[in-house]
């Protein structure tokens, strides 16, 4: 009975260190479970209006130095999936992102970041366009808190570099999934 005790009351001690600790929470006003036009791809076949979504994250574990934001649909028919986002070297004092700052010409996204080549062929938000008749996928907006200021890549790196690269730098990621078929 002494042991459980012991047990109970170190659990209690733990559990009270944590309850305390933030956790690295992404949200958006944007997203409602299902994207809408503005979130959809304008081209291949699509009407939307390639808007990307306001995004706001909290919590940064210590130890961040920038953020990287991607969009990856797992279930797009390339056996590889498809990449709709890729934007990194986000400052640490940055706690989100504008909707649209996936559009290069507006120029909304935080200065010195990078957005590189998406599966659509190049840097910027690219929205979703499922094959027709395909069931719902999945889009999963990731924040990735980051260990290191910059990734050292340019906006011509393709995604799976970006990828390799964020994995060999991620602290804690946070994510937000939405869905979208036609």
């Amino acid at each position: 009975m002494k042991r459980f005790a012991l047990l109970m009351m170190v659990f209690g001690i733990l559990g009270v260190g944590s309850a305390s600790a933030e956790v690295f929470t992404l949200q958006s006003e944007d997203l409602r479970g299902q994207l809408t036009d503005k979130q959809v791809f304008s081209g291949f076949g699509c009407d939307g209006q390639n808007i990307s979504p306001s995004l706001k994250w909290t919590g940064a574990p210590k130890g961040t130095k920038s953020f990287a934001v991607t969009v990856y649909d797992p279930d797009a028919p390339t056996g590889s999936g498809w990449w709709h986002w890729l934007v990194f070297d986000i400052s640490a004092e940055t706690d989100g992102l504008p909707a649209d700052a996936g559009n290069l010409q507006k120029d909304l996204a935080p200065e010195g970041s990078v957005q590189s080549v998406t599966d659509f062929g190049k840097p910027g938000f690219g929205g979703a366009c499922p094959p027709e008749g395909d069931k719902p996928h999945r889009y999963i907006f990731t924040v990735h808190a980051l260990d290191v200021e910059e990734l050292g890549l340019d906006d011509k790196a393709p995604a799976a570099m970006v990828g390799y690269f964020l994995n060999q730098h991620v602290i804690a990621k946070a994510s937000l999934i939405a869905y979208y078929g036609r």
